[in-house]
């Protein structure tokens, strides 16, 4: 473990790390209150975190004096990049491929044809988790614009492609 806040003998000391400019006490420590703020989060924040508060004379017990919480820093998906395998040509198969380079936790994808004709996919056509959408036996109605979705529980981004058979 790395110290990386303290308040000892009545001054408040800030460790050098990449936290420093960004953390602090949140209320004033005579409140009795230690809670702390990280400001303007970033991934690598994520981790687990422990406070350890110590009384002059006081009896220290290691399981009473100690709190630890984990904290995940939720990233949302980057503009994923929508692309098309395979010859579009009547009668034919194709697969559309989406994928986010960033995202925490890895981003859920999913697929639609736009209006107006509508169209909604579920599997085995669409794989949520690989962002892949097969389509089978390829007919002129199928033309159209095909709009992924990267989402998890801190955003979502699209991109979209024209499929022209």
């Amino acid at each position: 473990p790395v110290q990386i806040l303290s308040y000892l003998g009545g001054v408040v000391k800030v460790e050098e790390t990449d936290l420093k400019p960004r953390m602090g006490f949140l209320y004033p420590i005579d409140s009795h209150n230690i809670s702390v703020f990280i400001n303007a989060t970033r991934e690598q924040d994520s981790g687990q975190y422990m406070c350890s508060v110590n009384v002059v004379d006081d009896t220290i017990r290691l399981d009473k004096n100690v709190g630890i919480i984990n904290l995940t820093v939720l990233v949302p998906p980057a503009a994923p990049t929508c692309q098309l395998h395979g010859s579009p040509i009547v009668g034919a198969n194709v697969t559309l491929s989406c994928s986010s380079k960033k995202g925490k936790p890895s981003p859920m994808y999913q697929w639609q044809r736009e209006p107006p004709t509508l169209q909604v996919f579920f599997p085995p056509a669409q794989d949520r988790a690989r962002g892949t959408l097969k389509l089978t036996n390829l007919s002129l109605e199928m033309s159209g614009v095909y709009v992924c979705r990267a989402e998890n529980q801190a955003g979502s981004k699209n991109c979209s492609i024209v499929l022209e058979v």
